[in-house]
This record gives C-alpha cells, sequence and structure tokens, in this order.
C-alpha cells in the first residue's frame, strides 16, 4: 500500500494551498515538509529532488512531482476531479486558469512594499468583480458546478478563491447571487466543511513570519 502524499514547501498558503486544497477534497490525507532554513533546501537541489529546482514539490504514487498546474492536474485525474471528457477539460482548464489569474496576483502582494500592496489588492478587487465574478456567476446560471453535472477541481479553486476575496472584501458576493448559493453548497461538501474547521491542514493568510521565512529559504 502507497504511503501518504508528502507536500514540500513552506509553512503557509502560496502556490502548495490549492494542492492541499484538491487532496483534502478528494479525501486523501496528506503530510507536509516544510522548508525552515536554506540548508534544508539545498539539500534537495543537491539531491535532484527539484526537476527545475522550485517548489512546491509533492511525492506520490512513485514519483516526485513539479510544476503546480501539473500536481493539480494529476490529482484531479486520479480522484475524478477533472470532468468525464476532453471538451470539460478544457472548460475546467479555462475556468481554472482565470482563477489562478487572481489568486496569483494574492500570491505575490504579501512581498511587495505597502504602496504596491495596496495598489495590487485594489486591482485584485475591480478584476475580480468587474472581469471574473460576473463569468462564474454566469456559469452557474444553469448547473449547481461549472462544468458538467459533477464537482470538479475548478469549482474547489472557485470556492477556495472567493474566500480569499471575502478575506480582504467581506462584501464581494453581494452583486452575485448565485456565487453566493455555490458557496454555502462547498460549505457543505463534508470534506470541505471538514477541511475549514480549526486544526485542520488549512493555511492562515500569509503572515510576516511566512515572508521572513519564504525571503530566507530563497534567498530573494
Amino acid at each position: 500500500m502507497a504511503g501518504k502524499p508528502t507536500l514540500y514547501y513552506f509553512d503557509g498558503r502560496g502556490k502548495m494551498e490549492s494542492i492541499r486544497w484538491l487532496l483534502a477534497v478528494a479525501g486523501v490525507e496528506f503530510q507536509e515538509v516544510h522548508f525552515k532554513s536554506r540548508e534544508q533546501y539545498e539539500k534537495m537541489l543537491h539531491d535532484g529532488a527539484l526537476m527545475f529546482q522550485q517548489v512546491p514539490m509533492v511525492e506520490m504514487d512513485g514519483m516526485k512531482l513539479v510544476q503546480s498546474k501539473a500536481i493539480m492536474n494529476y490529482i484531479s485525474a486520479k480522484y475524478n476531479l477533472y470532468g468525464k471528457d476532453l471538451k470539460e477539460r478544457v472548460m475546467i482548464d479555462m475556468y481554472a486558469e482565470g482563477l489562478r489569474d487572481l489568486m496569483e496576483m494574492f500570491m505575490r502582494a504579501p512581498f511587495q512594499s505597502p504602496e504596491e500592496k495596496q495598489s495590487t489588492l485594489k486591482t485584485i478587487e475591480s478584476k475580480a468583480t468587474d472581469r471574473y465574478l460576473p463569468v462564474y456567476e454566469k456559469a452557474l446560471a444553469s448547473s449547481d458546478y461549472l462544468v458538467g453535472n459533477q464537482l470538479s477541481c475548478a469549482d474547489v479553486h472557485l470556492f477556495e478563491c472567493i474566500l480569499m476575496l471575502e478575506e480582504k472584501f467581506p462584501s464581494v458576493l453581494s452583486n452575485f447571487p448565485r456565487l453566493q448559493a455555490f458557496q454555502k453548497r462547498m460549505r457543505a461538501v463534508p470534506a470541505i466543511h471538514k477541511f475549514l474547521q480549526p486544526g485542520s491542514q488549512r493555511k492562515s493568510p500569509p503572515d510576516e513570519a511566512y515572508v521572513k521565512n519564504v525571503k530566507e529559504v530563497l534567498r530573494f
């Protein structure tokens, strides 16, 4: 029997958080190794564990998986979160990529100066309400799911992104009733409800300690 997947990253959200979400929704238990020092990271580089000398890295099924999108696609396909055919998959990818555009702006913000961060947050709010959320509101007009008739990774990413948006902009869904209903349905999914509880492996918003740790390990 294969062991639990092992996630190699920092003790924070970053590019690993969406991977954590997918594993949690799939009901897969996982363990984590957090980088605490530059030496720990350099050892992995020396051992050849990081194909492109980057993290996140997920060790599962006898493989060392890198590149966030490849990791998420593998998990989604393995655990039936990636549609039933090629047409559904490309739609799932389109919706997921839009969400990643927003979430990557969130990931960059903690590493910016206060002025840059404030500008980034204004851009996120504007793009979310004017460009991105209307697309997902429309997609949910005739179904409980973004694509097809079952839960996909796109739905999981959308729920994760909504939570991130509401942390900064509590009323962001005020003009999107279908997204409000979607959020309520997603919260009722047992695996999601469990992951939202205190003590789960879900990470808190990035703080100064996380930023300091990342900068020290990656030296930037």
